[in-house]
């Protein structure tokens, strides 16, 4: 039996359908047409009447908030989404960085610097090399963290994971671990909560089931009920954090925002213990290329749409950033309702134990904003917002129970 077989034979591992089952239902996943004629026929009479309504998800205030109309009242947006955020967040700003353990993969995502069809620098760190990353990590001041590998189930798995965390958490004194790596089931969720891991972070990369498949044609991630019904195992073990994305150029970037809105409120309503945050990550080149055309790319305004729109829908979520962006595009949108951001980032493993212009791995995508996190600390600083390394600490927690309401 191949990945695929296997991976398709394990949907049941997941246990709940809560989230396809929505998904489905509303239309998100393949009968996406009646979303596009919904969000063509929004009138500005309606973005307006929206606008003055308490900030709250409903999927049609989500449509208006999305539709090519709305792109006329950014500014009017702007200005709702910087109240809610100063309100709910203050000038607080999250520091966090990624550290990539192996860019081994037995996926081939088209689009990724790790498909398992390239020939390119292969490396995976072991337990000591991982620490030596994070150390630099450490003394630069993170004190929250990312985890992320490719599909190197073999290597990178349960096992090797708990025991880096509970060195990260011991010996380095990280915070908040989380992690993107290969889906896993509840049991497999649970053993790394237990190990001290807080947070997943699972892109969905698209909603559309079509095109999903067309851009994960072989692989374990090639299984789209799978990615979806991941959150819920995690939230189900405990997981504090959960986090969701879609990697924006694949589809289009109002639908699958429109699918990824859903997605956050299920688990809100069902696993309310787990805090749901949103990415907005842009396809970037990776080396190598890719494999097909990306017809679906979207502008700076564009993206700002989808920013407001998330804030306006979801007040109490927070809004990631990554160095996909170019440094002048992060610092104008981090006030529009940013919580957290990727800083100093490097995207494959080893990265940060190596000098300047030395690369001994390949990235997964090419980094925009390469300034170091001190000097994107002080940019923060600059426009008036508090970066937080640190924004609390397992030991004022009670228990690890999580699950659902």
């Amino acid at each position: 039996m191949n990945q695929t077989t296997c991976a398709a034979a394990n949907v049941t591992a997941y246990h709940s359908r809560l989230v396809l089952d929505a998904l489905e239902t509303a239309g998100l996943v393949l009968d996406r047409g009646m979303w596009e004629e919904k969000l063509a026929s929004i009138t500005p009479e309606r973005v307006l009447a929206e606008l003055s309504r308490p900030a709250r998800y409903h999927p049609d205030r989500m449509a208006v908030l999305l539709s090519p109309v709305a792109g006329r009242f950014l500014e009017k947006m702007a200005m709702e989404a910087v109240r809610l955020t100063r309100r709910r967040f203050g000038n607080a700003i999250s520091l966090f960085a990624p550290l990539y353990l192996s860019n081994y993969c037995a996926n081939r995502c088209r689009y990724c610097g790790f498909n398992s069809s390239r020939t390119h620098h292969r490396r995976r760190l072991s337990l000591d090399e991982a620490m030596n990353e994070a150390s630099i990590l450490a003394a630069d001041g993170f004190r929250d963290i990312l985890l992320v590998s490719g599909e190197d189930i073999a290597n990178i798995n349960v096992d090797y994971l708990s025991r880096l965390a509970r060195r990260l958490l011991d010996d380095l004194g990280f915070a908040g671990i989380s992690v993107e790596i290969s889906i896993q089931g509840e049991e497999d969720y649970r053993r790394l909560f237990e190990a001290g891991i807080d947070g997943v972070t699972i892109f969905q990369e698209t909603y559309g089931r079509d095109a999903y498949a067309a851009w994960h044609p072989t692989g374990p991630k090639s299984v789209f009920a799978n990615r979806i019904m991941a959150s819920e195992a995690a939230a189900r073990a405990g997981m504090r954090r959960i986090g969701l994305g879609v990697l924006l150029g694949l589809e289009d970037w109002r639908l699958d925002g429109l699918a990824m809105a859903a997605h956050a409120d299920v688990l809100s309503r069902h696993y309310w213990r787990s805090r749901t945050s949103f990415s907005f990550p842009r396809v970037r080149p990776a080396e190598s290329g890719h494999e097909g055309q990306f017809f679906h790319h979207l502008s700076d305004a564009d993206l700002t749409q989808m920013i407001l729109a998330l804030r306006l829908c979801f007040p109490d979520s927070g809004l990631t950033l990554s160095t996909r962006e170019s440094p002048k595009l992060r610092d104008n949108l981090i006030p529009l309702g940013i919580t957290q951001i990727s800083a100093g980032s490097r995207v494959n493993p080893g990265g940060y134990g190596e000098t300047a212009g030395e690369t001994s791995s390949t990235g997964q995508f090419e980094v925009a904003d390469e300034r170091s996190a001190a000097e994107i600390a002080d940019a923060l600083r600059g426009m008036g917002f508090d970066p937080v390394w640190k924004d609390w600490d397992s030991g004022f927690t009670c228990g690890r129970a999580g699950g659902a309401a």
